[in-house]
């Protein structure tokens, strides 16, 4: 059953920390660490240990793109209106299920895309800004995770780490055709180019997933100043054998500025325990899992259906993507600085 209710303490101990990086003159990232239950955001004591309460918990990494202030903008009204909108609408809400509030962390998510346009559609000098988002909403025993971008999350159980989010990325598509390997797809030219981001477009296609949290789970959000230079096996060595949090994303950032610091870098690293979370097993699912989502329609893109004659050969389909994803990649560089960070 999706976040069941339990009477006994689910308990989160979170920190998060961004750097400039080595190459960049200002920071486009952006983070948020909340107790919803308290309606509280911040770095407090309070909030950096705390028992998930009714309301849940929220961790948010977004990394702008745009140019000049407009990045740091878009990726603070992200944060700012998810965090908003929820205390607004799931703070209000009467029904408390996880259903509720996976549909209101969407939703959330989506009311930042239309700000965020809506802002830059008024304000010639910041027109085109935008910002990847992964948000992750946790209520008793699931996190529900939005994602827009190529912003990461991972969990790290037992000293594995597993990423559950998906790339919305050129280059993850190119993976997923069996076009690239994942090898060839991290030391690309074009690994920069996103499909979408919050802001660039009035509309926006939110990724929802979900996973089981159990007990002594690490959950990583990070930018990919961090997922760029810096192995998720090596992120899961640190993280697990570094108990103080704070210390952990010293040492990943370092780790990730000795490699050049190309970017900004973000990080959330969220540790959960408590006898409210079931212990960790042998054969629990881990990975990417999309939500079945009743209330609108799930972020999932549709299957295609063919008729009236036999579906292409895996082969022939793989090209049309590719052409699909090559025309969008070049409309994209039109936009210039809409979806390619790198410029």
């Amino acid at each position: 059953m999706f976040g069941r209710p339990s009477s006994k303490p689910i308990k989160v101990e979170v920190f998060a920390k961004t750097d400039l990086g080595r190459t960049r003159d200002h920071n486009e990232d952006r983070f948020l660490v909340a107790d919803l239950s308290r309606r509280e955001a911040s770095l407090q004591p309070a909030v950096r240990a705390h028992e998930v309460g009714e309301r849940g918990s929220l961790f948010v990494v977004a990394d702008g793109m745009g140019g000049a202030a407009a990045g740091e903008l878009a990726s603070q009204m992200a944060t700012d209106t998810i965090y908003q909108q929820m205390v607004r609408a799931w703070g209000t809400e009467r029904e408390v299920t996880a259903q509720r509030f996976a549909y209101r962390l969407k939703e959330a998510v989506e009311v930042a895309n239309e700000q965020i346009h809506a802002y830059a559609a008024t304000h010639p000098e910041v027109r085109g800004m935008g910002t990847t988002t992964t948000a992750v909403g946790v209520l008793a025993d699931h996190f529900f995770l939005t994602q827009v971008g190529d912003s990461r999350a991972y969990l790290i159980r037992n000293g594995e780490a597993v990423q559950l989010t998906r790339d919305q990325s050129l280059m993850q598509r190119l993976v997923e055709a069996g076009e690239l390997t994942e090898e060839e797809a991290a030391r690309s030219e074009r690994r920069n180019i996103i499909l979408q981001a919050l802001g660039p477009d009035a509309r926006v296609k939110v990724d929802l997933t979900h996973q089981e949290v159990r007990r002594g789970d690490i959950l990583v959000l990070c930018s990919d100043g961090l997922s760029g230079t810096v192995k998720k096996e090596e992120i899961a060595v640190v993280a697990t054998r570094e108990r103080d949090l704070p210390a952990a994303c010293d040492k990943l950032i370092a780790l990730a500025n000795e490699r050049g610091g190309p970017d900004n870098i973000t990080v959330v690293l969220a540790r959960l325990d408590g006898e409210g979370l079931r212990p960790p097993e042998p054969d629990a699912e881990m990975g990417y899992q999309v939500y079945p989502l009743i209330d609108t329609e799930t972020s999932t893109e549709p299957v295609p259906v063919y008729r009236g004659s036999p579906a292409p050969e895996p082969a022939a389909r793989n090209r049309r993507r590719i052409i699909v994803l090559l025309v969008m990649a070049a409309a994209a560089a039109v936009a210039l600085y809409l979806v390619n960070r790198s410029q």
